[in-house]
């Protein structure tokens, strides 16, 4: 107990690096005994039947160990796990709560000492040791057993040991939801060679490097080109965006000349490539906005997708009818496109996010995925594989019983997902008649196809980002307007909400770099950086503008707007805007102008914006994360976050009610729009347009076209009463399923 840090860090990383749980638990008691010199170290964790079930033990008899358990409340491992405290005694046959358990044999050992194991405020489990002679353990060591049992919940949360996973989920392993959907086929690992494991060597002809550089370049475009081809007309419109991006870092010149740099500085052309792409994506790694952070994705599989075209791999043979998942560290658009049409039926990342290009590509395409799950040990090409992306979850190795129930749920999906499809062009209507319009959102051209196809009447949130960030400048005029057109005649007669830029501070673009700022999402950035930034602005709303020409199909949305003057601002930018074009001879017309709410300071300032905006907008996922301090993509948090609030539930009806008096419309994007729950609220505090992902439009519109608008507002009044987000979820969901709704939970 010499370094205690040390001590420490060695057990955790030992542990961690466990292949199986029993495994994990065996070390743990070892490490600990090992390392503090007690002669018991034990592992309980709670089992289903919510007994304390002894797992592993270093020190008392081993027949006990997976025998023995614990009643509720049972003993000093109950006491402990009760009082969510740690209980340290010198003799523990003289406490009241001593339960002896003959199978132990621990009457040898006279002191105890228990730690919780506690993961977001449930035990899970509770950490014991134990010393022959009567002592109690010093502060020190004590202190050292909190912390690590503060590690050893982190670890062992998603445990299959822990509550007893049910039959045939042993192997469960758990990540982020991608794209929803349940897939069961087998796996395909894309294990290439990866890029980032590629080591520095000298380079012993720098001209033929050279040379064979931009070789390489001009033959990955063309298999670009020709696997966008392969997956058809449809489907490649669908996914271009992620084409297009590709390309546009193929030309980049600064991407080009940092290659060139390397291999001029005696490089091989691996190395230099290896240095270039992560020097690019560790620009979007360093981004605040998750949006943007995942980006850095695209440039890593593009840079493995330059070694193994340098290397000459070749994908795996797939036999003919096999269903497939494809998994690895990260999976590429090139891995999905070679895997034949309906063959593919899911996708498992180590790595990612629900905002990586895969993720989105997923959701275009209908595959279930589940990213970020951590490294996978032990998978085998042609296993039978689970992926459950409704809970984020894979199932390893599953039992028939499991296959079948999951089989069961890929029935029902199937068969609803056939009935929604005549509801596409319907009209979004209650029972009793109150219209609703359902808007997509999007920030890529692959999103544009689905939305179409599931029927979006517009857009309700278009991220103009992505352009500003492939290039190694600030992208023209005419380059935005390229952009945006196609957009715009993609939704053509529909309205198309375009969000100016919302980059600065903590989204710095990597040729204007920011210096850092100590809070950046307090700091520099949305409208303060781009209105900064006028000339920037400037180009950007006379390209969104000559791409709309004279319809009136364009709005453009300012975000993160927190004072009036701000708007004001904007609207004069707005207008030379306008007059600079009309006298360039330019057919164009004013678009309507809104601002997105996500900002509580803008709520209080609706009553003087009723001559000044068209239309507000409530960004759903940054006005919560606001109101309620907390960061859903922090795990440490995000299980506190929670939109249906009553916090944010009674701001949206005070957005309400300011924007009535003022006769502003107002629409929602953001989760909220896609929670079933939230939109029986949404509709029942009196919003009537809602912007949401195109996969999710399909069900919201089932939903609305289920419910009477009475009924959402009789159980919103009732849901404004509760004093807790889960009592309102479960009033809502218990009227959905009674209505037979139940379908929207699974």
């Amino acid at each position: 107990m010499k370094n205690v840090l040390h001590d420490l860090a060695r057990i955790v990383q030992t542990v961690a690096q466990a292949d199986q749980p029993i495994d994990q638990v065996n070390l743990i008691v070892q490490s600990i005994s090992a390392t503090m010199a007690v002669d018991v170290c034990s592992l309980y964790l709670v089992n289903a039947e919510q007994e304390m079930e002894l797992l592993a033990s270093q020190g008392l008899a081993a027949g006990a160990v997976r025998r023995v358990r614990l009643p509720r409340g049972e003993g000093l491992v109950g006491l402990v796990a009760s009082t969510r405290h740690p209980v340290n005694i010198a003799d523990a046959a003289l406490h009241p709560a001593h339960y002896y358990v003959p199978e132990t044999e621990e009457e040898r050992f006279r002191s105890f000492c228990g730690l919780p194991l506690v993961h977001g405020g449930t035990v899970i489990g509770v950490l014991v040791v134990q010393c022959c002679e009567p002592r109690l353990l010093t502060t020190q060591e004590q202190g050292f057993l909190v912390t690590l049992a503060a590690h050893l919940a982190l670890l062992l949360v998603n445990s299959p040991l822990v509550a007893a996973a049910p039959e045939g989920m042993s192997n469960r392993v758990t990540g982020v939801k991608g794209a929803p959907g349940i897939g069961i086929g087998h796996i395909r690992l894309c294990h290439q060679g990866e890029l980032y494991a590629v080591a520095d060597v000298p380079c012993g002809d720098i001209p033929g490097a050279l040379t064979d550089w931009h070789l390489l370049l001009q033959t990955v475009k063309a298999d670009l080109e020709r696997e966008k081809a392969d997956l058809g007309s449809e489907l490649a419109g669908s996914v271009g965006g992620i084409y297009t991006a590709y390309q546009m870092l193929l030309e980049d010149p600064a991407f080009v000349r940092y290659v060139e740099t390397g291999i001029t500085q005696g490089n091989w052309l691996p190395g230099a490539l290896r240095k270039a792409t992560q020097h690019f994506a560790d620009v979007f790694l360093a981004m605040d906005d998750p949006y943007l952070r995942a980006r850095h994705e695209d440039i890593h599989h593009l840079g493995n997708k330059l070694y193994n075209a340098w290397r000459g791999a070749k994908p795996t043979v797939l036999a003919d009818d096999t269903p497939v998942v494809l998994v690895g560290p990260q999976v590429n658009v090139s891995e999905i496109s070679a895997v034949p049409a309906g063959q593919l039926v899911g996708i498992v990342c180590f790595a990612g996010s629900s905002l990586s290009h895969t993720a989105v590509l997923a959701n275009a395409l209908g595959v279930p995925a589940v990213m970020g799950t951590g490294t996978i040990r032990k998978l085998q090409d042609g296993a039978q594989i689970i992926v459950d992306g409704n809970h984020g979850q894979v199932l390893l190795q599953p039992g028939p019983t499991v296959v079948a129930e999951y089989q069961r749920l890929v029935d029902e999906r199937r068969s609803r997902t056939r009935r929604l499809e005549g509801i596409r062009d319907l009209p979004a209507a209650t029972t009793d008649g109150a219209a609703v319009t359902l808007y997509a959102n999007t920030g890529l051209l692959a999103d544009i196809s689905p939305g179409l196809h599931n029927g979006a009447q517009g857009i309700g949130l278009y991220r103009t980002e992505i352009p500003f960030m492939v290039y190694d400048s600030f992208p023209s005029e005419e380059d935005q307007m390229y952009v945006y057109q196609q957009v715009l005649e993609a939704y053509r007669g529909r309205p198309v909400c375009m969000r100016t830029l919302d980059i600065g501070g903590d989204k710095p673009l990597p040729y204007f770099p920011v210096e850092n700022e100590e809070n950046p999402a307090l700091g520099w950035r949305g409208i303060r950086f781009t209105l900064d930034n006028s000339a920037l602005l400037m180009t950007q709303v006379r390209a969104m503008i000559r791409a709309a020409g004279d319809t009136d199909q364009l709005r453009i949305l300012l975000p993160m707007i927190s004072c009036t003057g701000e708007l004001d601002d904007f609207r004069e930018l707005l207008s030379d805007a306008l007059q600079q074009l009309q006298g360039e001879g330019y057919a164009v017309r004013r678009p309507e102008l809104g601002v997105m709410v996500e900002v509580p300071a803008a709520i209080s300032q609706i009553p003087f914006w009723g001559e000044k905006v068209d239309f507000l907008s409530i960004g759903s996922n940054d006005l919560s994360q606001y109101l309620l301090a907390l960061d859903r993509n922090n795990p440490r948090v995000a299980a506190r976050y929670d939109h249906v609030h009553p916090a944010v539930l009674l701001e949206i009806k005070r957005i309400l009610a300011l924007a009535s008096q003022q006769g502003i419309p107002v629409s929602l994007c953001g989760e909220m729009a896609s929670d079933p729950v939230a939109v029986v609220l949404l509709l029942g505090l009196g919003l009537r347009t809602l912007s949401t992902s195109a996969t999710k439009i399909p069900q919201i519109k089932w939903l609305i076209r289920s419910i009477a608008l009475a009924q959402a507002q009789r159980l919103t009044d009732q849901a404004l009463g509760c004093t807790y987000p889960a009592a309102i979820r479960d009033l809502i969901r218990a009227e959905l399923e009674q209505a037979g709704l139940r379908e929207l939970f699974s």
